[in-house]
């Protein structure tokens, strides 16, 4: 897992930082909340794609239910019929999807990354060597700064929160110092966005961050559940599945908010929230009745076609006999 926050961390932290330097005021805080707004924009192709794929995967599953009843008790000639009618309409039940989850995925993990390793991912290298960074390391778990922690993912924030003790490190630059005590990690002087919710047992601010995370996810997944019931009364009638996709997203947001740094959690609120509008809008231009009204019309259009080709066809054979 180390592996995958390594290797997304260091394109994230590069446009983190882009952001940082150039609309994102200098605050860590909204150069993550603008890195969110980029990417559901840019993940506005694949949701349409996937609301459009949910039609036609009701369509679908509408064209089975007649399988099944025109071949009850024979499974085999109905999964015969069933993967025939796959292939004609080109549709891969396993794909079906997945992409925005992915891509879901790969954001958290690339945010993850960045926020983990600050020196490594978000500074430049004409700012902090490798060398530096390790001798900072070594430094922080000498002086016993580290604490309990064995989570090495979390030396750099360490690091981060601990500069100050951590002056006239052999090996370690003025350059270096200087930036990372210019990394604006500070939540508007309330937290630091390293700082781990779950570290603070006593009343804190910081656990603000973790209820907005369930109480956002919570109100998407509601909204969700309200338009499937709407669009798709078959599949919202599945209670397990539904509670699954209500409450088990922002149950494990809540558990991640709470165990990962706070500027996770600000992603996460602002992924909800953005996701939340980008749902509605979608809603709004590709509504999914309504495209179920248009692809019957579709079908209905293409049929009468092929069954006039086939009798002007047939027609034409009668006269040439």
């Amino acid at each position: 897992m180390t592996g995958i926050y390594e290797v997304l961390g260091v394109p994230f932290g590069f446009v983190l930082r882009l952001i940082y330097d150039t609309i994102g005021f200098g605050n860590y805080a909204i150069a993550i909340v603008l890195l969110t707004l980029f990417a559901r924009i840019l993940m506005i192709p694949s949701s349409v794609s996937q609301q459009k794929g949910m039609v036609k995967t009701q369509r679908i599953q509408a064209k089975i239910r007649k399988i099944q009843t025109k071949y009850a008790g024979n499974q085999q000639k109905i999964q015969e019929e069933t993967n025939a009618l796959y292939q004609r309409e080109g549709y891969n039940p396993m794909g079906a999807g997945c992409a925005p989850m992915l891509i879901q995925f790969v954001l958290l993990f690339g945010l993850i990354g960045a926020i983990y390793y600050p020196l490594s991912n978000f500074l430049y290298d004409s700012e902090i060597t490798k060398e530096e960074i390790s001798l900072l390391t070594k430094a922080v778990t000498d002086l016993g700064l580290t604490g309990n922690t064995k989570s090495t993912h979390l030396v750099e924030l360490i690091i981060i929160q601990n500069i100050d003790s951590l002056q006239n490190i052999a090996g370690v630059s003025e350059t270096a110092y200087e930036a990372i005590k210019g990394i604006n990690f500070n939540f508007f002087g309330l937290f630091s966005l390293g700082d781990i919710p779950m570290n603070h047992k006593e009343i804190h601010v910081i656990w603000v961050i973790p209820v907005l995370s369930f109480l956002s996810s919570m109100a998407t997944g509601l909204y969700s559940q309200r338009k499937q019931k709407q669009n798709n009364p078959a599949m919202a009638s599945n209670a397990m599945m539904t509670g699954c996709m209500t409450f088990g997203m922002p149950l494990f947001s809540l558990y991640f908010v709470v165990n990962y740094p706070a500027g996770i959690g600000i992603y996460w609120i602002a992924s909800s929230i953005f996701g939340f509008l980008s749902t509605v809008i979608i809603g709004h231009f590709y509504n999914p009745k309504k495209m179920m009204a248009r692809l019957m019309v579709d079908e209905t259009v293409e049929r009468r076609s092929k069954e006039n080709s086939i009798k002007l066809a047939a027609e034409r054979k009668e006269k040439k006999n």
